[in-house]
């Protein structure tokens, strides 16, 4: 099998500076017939481009591609088009991978033989904020994953993408887009194989307080999309994915006292929480609050979109 990696990228110079090295340091064997890197700019202003092309000579696998600023959706659908790969594997920009990572979505894949090319894998992913070493992060609880389909880590036949009919375009703001294939893709009668050996770390900064503001706007973004995936699928399963349920708005409601907790009123707590090193557990204190705007966004996206009907 012949793999191309397909990765959007948008402002990651650094990070993506250490995902394409530790892709182009493989260890690969039988089934690998080789692979490419094919990596979408999505309008990228820190000088991704301008590094790319003076450093090419590091990266003989690499082929790159330029588009508009329109979303990671659109970037992966420019990247599959182009791809020479039978074997599409989706990764962020975001993410080291160990040298064995192809080599074991390979194995993952032909122990799914039995499905024909039916069976996708899903690989491990890593949460780390060590940007020095990021493989060095152990693998914890808040690491696990139930999606079925997820663009972090996985390897798919190039025909089913393009039977499904690619990501759709109208997820223009953050969140949902995979998951909303991956349903197609489940209608189509693919299996998922878990494949916890393709191992890549997905990194992002420690959590600090300036960050919130973009947390918030991102959780509000996601909320929108939500609503988008449930107009398209209206399942109660998507609902539950979503958090547009009276469950979802009671326990929040609840756990942020009607929004009482937020940001302005846990900030001193969360500061301090960040003073003594523990900047994961502030972060994972602040969901409260962030679950509730994205809740609330849910509805209010939700009640528009009645209104325009």
């Amino acid at each position: 099998m012949f793999f191309s990696v397909v990765i959007p990228t948008y402002n990651r110079l650094p990070i993506l500076q250490k995902c394409l090295r530790s892709l182009e340091n493989q260890s690969c064997g039988e089934p690998v017939a080789g692979y490419e890197v094919v990596l979408v700019d999505d309008g990228s202003t820190d000088g991704t481009l301008d590094w790319l092309d003076t450093h090419r000579g590091e990266f003989p696998h690499l082929r790159t591609f330029r588009q508009d600023h329109g979303g990671p959706a659109l970037a992966r659908n420019f990247g599959v088009e182009r791809a020479i790969g039978d074997t599409i594997i989706f990764i962020d920009s975001d993410l080291v991978v160990t040298e064995t990572f192809l080599q074991s979505h390979a194995i993952g894949l032909m122990a799914g033989k039995k499905y024909g090319d039916r069976a996708f894998t899903y690989g491990r992913v890593v949460n780390t904020c060590n940007f020095d070493n990021p493989t060095a992060e152990p693998y914890k609880i808040t690491d696990f994953s139930a999606a079925y389909f997820a663009t972090g880590n996985v390897a798919i036949a190039r025909r089913w993408l393009i039977e499904a009919g690619l990501f759709d375009p109208q997820f223009q703001l953050y969140g949902w887009e995979d998951l909303e294939l991956g349903v197609r893709l489940k209608q189509l009668g693919l299996k998922l194989i878990k494949c916890p050996d393709a191992v890549g770390y997905h990194w992002h900064p420690p959590f600090d307080l300036s960050q919130i503001p973009q947390l918030i706007e991102k959780e509000i973004q996601r909320g929108r999309m939500g609503v988008v995936f449930y107009q398209k699928h209206p399942t109660f399963d998507v609902r539950m994915m979503i958090q547009m349920t009276i469950l979802h708005r009671i326990l929040w409601g609840i756990l942020s006292l009607g929004g009482q907790l937020n940001e302005r009123t846990m900030a001193t707590f969360l500061q301090w929480l960040i003073n003594r090193g523990k900047p994961q557990l502030a972060l994972e204190i602040a969901r409260i609050f962030l679950n509730w705007y994205n809740v609330q966004a849910v509805y209010a996206a939700w009640g528009e979109a009645k209104v325009k009907v």
